[in-house]
């Protein structure tokens, strides 16, 4: 589903990504993990079409980027550091909003769903403005999934979650990823990350470092291995 060969990525002469080399297959759950710095979230943006490559090549379902990012935009949901949420319009509204920008069939009844899924039903007539910061990542997860995508970017989802939504959180990822979702999720809680994914992937200065099978190792053995791949040399 997803097809990165010699990615890399400059801003002006400093690289950032060098050579990457990373495929994720259909319903696969990768979690992306790597100290500041790393490239994680420039990784994710290219693959969102919202960065271009310097060299290299980056498909997403078959289509190429970024010729065919238009082709692949449909596809995707992406929760990143920004919410991409309209303050003055209420949770109902901008979930309705973003319904019609995909022109989604039963809209009113897809973000009921969406809103009940993230614990955010009651809400529905509440402006995001005077929502706390974990409502609003909430709301976001909300947006990001409303029209099903095949494909899921997560930039550090959990950020300002409690406990019981970062509960709710998980039970969503599981169930997506049991719906056959593509997932490409970085996060810095390695032990969480390692116990709800397919696949772990270090990248560290702009490279990959180490991947592993998730289930085939524990998380005390992999901060160890994180520790050795990330150490400043």
């Amino acid at each position: 589903m997803i097809k990165i060969e010699g990615l890399t990525k400059n801003y002006g002469t400093n690289p950032v990504l060098r050579g990457v080399n990373l495929h994720l297959q259909t319903g696969e759950f990768v979690t992306l993990v790597g100290n500041n710095g790393a490239g994680k979230t420039t990784l994710l943006r290219i693959i969102a079409t919202l960065l271009s490559p310097t060299a290299g090549q980056v498909s997403v379902g078959g289509w190429a980027l970024p010729k065919q990012s238009a082709r692949v935009r449909q596809h995707l949901g992406m929760v990143s550091h920004q919410a991409l949420l309209y303050g003055d319009l209420t949770a109902g509204e901008n979930l309705t909003f973003f319904a019609r920008l995909y022109e989604l069939d039963n809209a009113e009844k897809r973000v009921e769903r969406a809103l009940k899924t993230v614990g955010l039903f009651a809400r529905k007539r509440d402006t995001v403005a005077s929502f706390s910061r974990g409502m609003v990542q909430r709301l976001t997860i909300a947006r990001a999934t409303l029209h099903e995508p095949e494909v899921l970017l997560l930039d550090e989802p959990y950020t300002g979650l409690d406990q019981d939504a970062s509960h709710l959180l998980d039970d969503l990822l599981r169930r997506e990823s049991e719906n056959g979702r593509t997932i490409l999720m970085i996060t810095h809680d390695l032990t969480h990350g390692l116990n709800l994914c397919d696949r772990t992937v270090i990248l560290n200065r702009g490279k990959i470092a180490y991947e592993v099978d998730s289930q085939s190792i524990t998380p005390s053995q992999f901060l160890k291995i994180y520790t050795n791949h990330t150490r400043k040399k």
